[in-house]
């Protein structure tokens, strides 16, 4: 049965997620006005005296009116998004192509459409219906003048769009939005392991009952997954399930993706149902997994390295989102376990280490930056802010993070002004790493000094 129900949510949850989504629920609103304003059978002695001396005496005779409104709405909204598509190629040369799609469906940019394609609607309905019944002359006059006051408000609207369009491809703006959308994902998933059932535990001892493996049956992104569901279903069956897979992986048909640890085999219609509890999406959502903001930090940052860009200052800023990114993440363990009301594990799920994601985040940033001082600087920098939040083996990877920069920044570093001015800057500010005071010298003479 949840198998069942599972399909028309995703749909919705997909249409939801789509740019059609609120054009189409603005153009059914556009629809409904222009039904009423052709089909209720509103009489001029029903309005008042004030409405009626602003009819026209033949609302008919407005067809050319009508048609010219139709035309510039056409033209207005072909030239905006013929224009916004050729921004946003641009900003994907410059930024991520990850990004495009994602500020083409911003809500600001659905609303506008909706009005404009609304719009066209309700100046098109009329244009069908150009007869007016005798006495409602008024009614259809107040609905061409509705029209008029459509365009001019599309008119703003567009000035609107084009100011917005503007600024949501300038790089603070990018980092900035995904910076806040990476951080509420974040936010959103530590609200939902509130509670005494959401644990974290280093080691989960297997119990002693077989372990019966489920296969994907598709193959896609498993974004996420209704744990809470899964948990009721183990418990239907007293087992424990175990998701094979991290969320935001990529899984092929016929992949092991779950495992049921149960005396008994669970019959098909059980691994049916605990097949739809996983979401599957093409691309990658911020929304449903907050590493991949981390992620499109760290490609931006990378593109800005890039010697056809050779923007360094696009690539700090992207450090220093990723630094605050990762002090949230730091100071929160994320669970890995749901446990039920007796106290029983019910789910587990495999965590990425802090570790992995550290040097997945940083590492592209240090090699695509390694001859450029300030990068490194801003990655040392970052890596001292992050050590006043890790303790144990997430301060170990920090410490050898710091010390693979510091060799990256002796490397870079042959001058006796550009070694002074990065090793006045090793231990300064607060942090809890042991960073030694002098560069190491490069390798190069470290080679010569041997063979001498």
């Amino acid at each position: 049965m949840r198998a069942l129900l599972s399909w028309p949510l995703h749909l919705l949850k997909a249409y939801r997620q789509s740019i059609a989504y609120l054009p189409s629920l603005l153009a059914v609103v556009y629809a409904l006005l222009g039904l009423a304003a052709l089909l209720l059978p509103v009489s001029n002695q029903q309005l008042p005296g004030l409405l009626t001396a602003l009819g026209l005496e033949a609302p008919e005779a407005t067809r050319a009116l009508l048609a010219a409104l139709l035309g510039g709405m056409i033209s207005l909204m072909v030239f905006s998004f013929s224009m916004v598509m050729s921004v946003l190629s641009q900003a994907g040369g410059q930024f991520s192509h990850k990004l495009v799609f994602g500020l083409v469906t911003e809500r600001p940019h659905q609303w506008v459409l909706g009005h404009y394609l609304g719009t066209i609607l309700f100046i098109l309905m009329l244009l069908i219906v150009p007869d007016v019944a005798g006495g409602e002359t008024t009614w259809r006059s107040l609905a061409i003048y509705l029209a008029c006051a459509m365009v001019v408000h599309c008119l703003g609207l567009f000035v609107y769009f084009i100011h917005n369009v503007s600024e949501s491809i300038q790089i603070d703006a990018v980092a900035s939005d995904l910076h806040r959308a990476t951080r509420l994902a974040l936010e959103r998933l530590q609200a939902r392991q509130q509670g005494e059932r959401w644990r974290y535990l280093p080691t989960v001892v297997p119990t002693d009952n077989p372990r019966h493996v489920i296969h994907a049956r598709r193959a896609g992104y498993l974004q996420n997954a209704d744990l809470s569901a899964l948990g009721e279903l183990a418990a239907r069956v007293e087992g424990r399930v175990t998701l094979h897979f991290r969320f935001g992986d990529y899984v092929v048909e016929g992949l092991p993706i779950l495992s049921l640890e149960a005396e008994d085999a669970p019959d098909e219609a059980w691994c049916a149902e605990a097949r739809a509890t996983l979401t599957y999406l093409e691309g990658e959502s911020i929304a449903d997994h907050h590493l991949y903001g981390m992620s499109q930090l760290m490609e931006v940052a990378i593109k800005a390295l890039s010697p056809g860009i050779n923007d360094p200052g696009t690539a700090r800023l992207c450090i220093h989102r990723l630094t605050d990114l990762l002090a949230r993440q730091l100071r929160w363990q994320p669970s890995n376990c749901l446990l039920d009301a007796e106290g029983r594990v019910r789910v587990t799920w495999p965590l990425a280490r802090f570790d992995d994601l550290l040097y997945r985040l940083f590492q592209p940033i240090l090699s695509y930056g390694r001859q450029d001082v300030s990068i490194g600087l801003a990655l040392l920098k970052a890596l001292k802010s992050l050590s006043l939040f890790a303790e144990g083996e997430s301060r170990e990877a920090l410490q050898a993070h710091a010390e693979r920069v510091i060799e990256t920044l002796a490397e870079a570093a042959r001058h006796p002004l550009d070694r002074h001015f990065i090793e006045a800057r090793l231990s300064t500010g607060a942090h809890r790493l042991d960073l030694p005071l002098q560069l190491p010298p490069p390798r190069a003479s470290l080679a010569v000094e041997r063979a001498q």
